[in-house]
């Protein structure tokens, strides 16, 4: 791409300037109209708390990226940032967007989230609803990982996604994805759900997980509501 980035990070009330991911690093081309997941694992980004080190697991988050992505894009391409181009030697995939990101656009709060988007509960729904349909398991659900573009949200961030062709997976082979403050209320999540992190769990079940670990993250009862809906929507 011939457009200057800069590196784009979320402004969070009372923390500043954060990643705006864990594993890759995110860029932002100066007129905030193409957003950048580039699979490489950038000291000057990340800081010293890099997350993913491995080469070989950053490649293969990346592969998850581009599989899950045209999974998705196959059936349910509403839902989805338009990929303006992809770059397979640097790890790099284009997206067009109209402005920074959902969780930015709120000012990293969740009590602005419908001032942003007055529908967005609706909006999500049929995203998650989507996933389930295609037998699909999401865990990077966090609000930074949807953009707004014409009144609809769009999703991103399908490297931490599995499926039914997958083998089950420990909940410690994917530490690294996740930020040591969310494993805080992670690890009691866990101890209450029955789950040993050491040992292969359902991808159901670590939905669930993934579900209540973001709870705080959307207005209260969101997610709560969000999982009732989904068990009792009929998807044939």
């Amino acid at each position: 791409m011939k457009f200057e980035f800069d590196y784009y990070y979320n402004n969070v009330p009372g923390k500043g300037l954060c990643r705006n991911n864990l594993i890759y690093t995110s860029l932002i081309s100066k007129d905030r109209k193409t957003f950048c997941q580039w699979y490489y694992n950038d000291e000057n980004y990340h800081g010293g708390h890099n997350e993913v080190v491995d080469p070989a697991l950053m490649t293969e988050k990346w592969h998850r990226e581009i599989k899950f992505y045209h999974v998705m894009h196959r059936h349910y391409s509403k839902h989805l940032l338009k990929i303006s181009d992809v770059d397979h030697i640097n790890k790099k995939v284009y997206y067009e967007i109209e402005d920074v990101d959902f969780w930015e656009l709120a000012g990293c709060n969740k009590d602005n989230f419908d001032s942003v988007l007055p529908d967005w509960r609706e909006q999500m729904f049929d995203i998650f609803l989507a996933y389930r349909k295609l037998g699909l398991y999401k865990y990077s659900i966090h609000p930074s990982s949807y953009f707004v573009v014409n009144g609809k949200l769009k999703s991103i961030n399908y490297f931490f996604t599995y499926d039914n062709n997958d083998k089950p997976i420990s909940l410690n082979s994917v530490m690294s994805h996740i930020s040591e403050d969310r494993r805080k209320f992670l690890f009691p999540q866990m101890v209450e759900m029955g789950i040993d992190p050491y040992s292969p769990t359902p991808f159901e079940k670590i939905q669930e997980l993934a579900f209540k670990s973001f709870a705080n993250d959307y207005p209260d009862g969101f997610m709560d509501e969000l999982c009732f809906k989904l068990k009792n929507t009929q998807t044939v």
